[in-house]
């Protein structure tokens, strides 16, 4: 099983070192790394270029377009996503094979840290919390949450034609999350695939953050009502013991 990890990035000098440098320390190698430059018109790509990786090019601007970009041009069979202002666990390539391996997954996620957050910094339970609340209006169905999410190269073949492209209009990883769980697909949680984020958007816009996230949550399940009917009508038992290796 070999591991394709995808890093979108728009004007991100400030932090793609950081992110380039936890992917390439890890236990277990990553077998490519793509860094899916977005119209960057900073030292992004510079110092990029510093690491092993793959640079491709989106034209289109928004992370939706680049994060398909970049599942469409990776090779292997796990493609793994995080944001490019992410660090990731020397454990993280590891614990996703293994996630992979054991369990009967087709995407998996896991909790983010908020490291620049000194009242949560040091925990995990706002994004627990964030994913359960989703859970609970969903039968039981799990989320991808953006910053760091894996899925099998089978079942994004499956959905790429289906996602939405209207970042106005969505959440992409909840979007993607329903378009997976409508061609019947099962995403997994991995308490412990822990990775540390930045609040910067948050800090720098919390006016958007706290009105215009949730008005687009609630837009992202109106846009996704069939899935979510058709799901709700599910039986989630064999889904509810996918929560933890």
């Amino acid at each position: 099983m070999k591991v394709s990890v995808i890093v979108p990035a728009y004007n991100e000098e400030k932090f793609i070192k950081r992110a380039l440098r936890s992917i390439t320390n890890q236990l277990v190698d990553a077998d490519e790394i793509i860094v899916v430059n977005n119209n960057s018109t900073d030292k992004t790509i510079e110092i990029a270029k510093k690491f092993s990786v793959r640079i491709i090019n989106e034209k289109r601007q928004g992370m939706i377009f680049a994060r398909n970009r970049g599942f469409n041009g990776a090779k292997y069979d796990i493609i793994a996503r995080i944001d490019a202002d992410v660090q990731v666990p020397p454990d993280w390539i590891k614990r996703i094979k293994r996630n992979f391996e054991k369990k009967r997954i087709d995407a998996l996620t896991g909790p983010l840290l908020l490291s620049d957050l000194k009242i949560v910094s040091k925990s995990i339970l706002p994004s627990h919390i964030y994913l359960e609340s989703l859970r609970a209006i969903s039968n039981g169905n799990r989320y991808l949450m953006g910053p760091q999410m894996s899925l099998t190269s089978s079942i994004w073949g499956k959905v790429k034609d289906i996602v939405n492209l209207d970042d106005k209009k969505v959440h992409e990883d909840l979007d993607l999350s329903l378009k997976i769980m409508k061609v019947g697909g099962i995403i997994g949680y991995d308490r412990g695939l822990i990775v540390k984020g930045s609040a910067r958007r948050m800090k720098k816009h919390p006016e958007s953050f706290f009105l215009e996230y949730p008005v687009r949550v609630v837009k992202t399940f109106i846009e996704n009502k069939d899935t979510l009917k058709a799901i709700s009508k599910q039986n989630t038992k064999k889904v509810q013991k996918l929560i933890f290796l």
